[in-house]
């Protein structure tokens, strides 16, 4: 794809400020961005942008040492020589833009990718696969699959299972018995959907990422440990997005949730029977035991650890390492291991770091006690 500058405007939806006979092929970092990139700016100020001017700073380094060919911007910036897209939200503007200019894969690798606007369209610049069954997949009795949908190399699509129409089912993966994929699906390769599950619509998998395994929960009867039955299944709401290698696991009995614009970073666990909100965001290697129950818009930063049976409250954050063993209120921020109170944990991590001082600050007053009560002695 290759736009000028005045055509990436329009498509973006920008005000063009400068000039826009350019052309343009690709979006990069404002670093290392070429005459024909695009780049953008969020955080002004550490460009040496200030109150919409470019200051000096600015001009011997970041955005006036970039020779990207254009520059996506928030505001108009005074001083700055490059074409200037400007718009109301730069983070939805690079989306765009990130789908116009991507790029072109081969019929092999070529994919769906939903949610370039936030409501299920796809990107622009990718193929869609083309409809239908490659020779070397596998289908069960009774399967059903609707029209459009994609089923790569190597695919086992077990008995009683349903597929909506237009996903798409890469290469080498497995969909157990009577489980149902939605609409406008992508499931990258590997990827294993185990029996009696429920993927919603424009839901993203991707690769070898696992949805209905067996959760971990034993019981110790004599003398051993006896897994307890996971009868259960799982069900994941529309628009869910989950990462690569996640691992999420079957309900003893009902179901564990995913619930709609989740989103699921890399190496992430969910246990059984473990119910989580709606635009909740989970970042990578993070671990959710069973049966925890996370409220809407809920944010856990990487390596987070959750106990079982808490509840973490609505728009509450969780931050990174933290272990979290008692339930979080609706709004709240946490942060520590174990998590307390997110202002209370900096001010621990603060004291924490100043251990060696005051432990060299007591060593000293400890031996002036002794000196002292020496003294004191002596003159008794």
């Amino acid at each position: 794809m290759r736009l000028t500058v005045a055509q990436l405007a329009e498509r973006l939806g920008a005000e063009l400020s400068g000039d826009g006979s350019g052309w343009i092929s690709n979006v990069n970092a404002v670093e290392t961005a070429g005459e024909n990139d695009v780049t953008f700016v969020k955080d002004p100020e550490r460009y040496g942008v200030r109150s919409g001017t470019l200051s000096d700073a600015g001009h011997r380094a970041g955005l006036g040492k970039s020779h990207a060919g254009a520059v996506i911007v928030a505001g108009r910036i005074e001083g700055l020589s490059r074409p200037q897209l400007i718009v109301k939200n730069v983070d939805a503007a690079l989306i765009k833009a990130l789908g116009i200019f991507a790029p072109e894969l081969t019929p092999l690798e070529r994919t769906r990718q939903p949610f370039s606007t936030g409501q299920g369209g796809f990107l622009t610049g990718l193929k869609a696969p083309a409809e239908g069954i490659d020779p070397s997949a596998k289908l069960g009795r009774d399967v059903k699959i609707a029209k459009g949908v994609s089923i790569g190399a190597a695919v086992v699509v077990n008995d009683g299972a349903r597929i909506g129409p237009n996903s798409v089912i890469a290469s080498g993966c497995r969909i157990g018995e009577n489980s149902k994929v939605g609409k406008n699906c992508r499931l990258d390769s590997n990827v294993v959907i185990y029996h009696n599950c429920t993927i919603g619509n424009n839901v993203v998998i991707q690769a070898n990422s696992t949805i209905g395994s067996v959760g971990f929960g034993y019981c110790f009867i004599d003398g051993a440990h006896k897994l307890i039955p996971h009868n259960g299944g799982v069900v994941i709401e529309d628009f869910v997005e989950i990462g690569a290698n996640c691992c999420v696991d079957r309900a003893k009995f009902g179901n564990t949730i995913i619930g709609a614009g989740t989103k699921i970073d890399n190496l992430v666990q969910i246990a059984h029977n473990v119910v989580i909100g709606k635009a909740c965001l989970i970042a990578g290697q993070a671990g959710i035991s069973g049966s925890c129950r996370l409220g809407d818009g809920v944010v856990l930063a990487g390596q987070a650890g959750l106990v079982d049976h808490i509840e973490i409250g609505d728009g509450a954050m969780v931050g990174a390492q933290s272990a979290v063993i008692n339930d979080v209120g609706a709004g709240e921020k946490v942060f520590g291991s174990p998590a307390i109170g997110h202002r209370e944990a900096l001010r621990v991590v603060g004291l924490t770091r100043r251990l060696p001082k005051l432990a060299e600050q007591l060593r000293r007053l400890s031996k002036k006690v002794e000196e002292l009560e020496a003294a004191k002695d002596d003159k008794e």
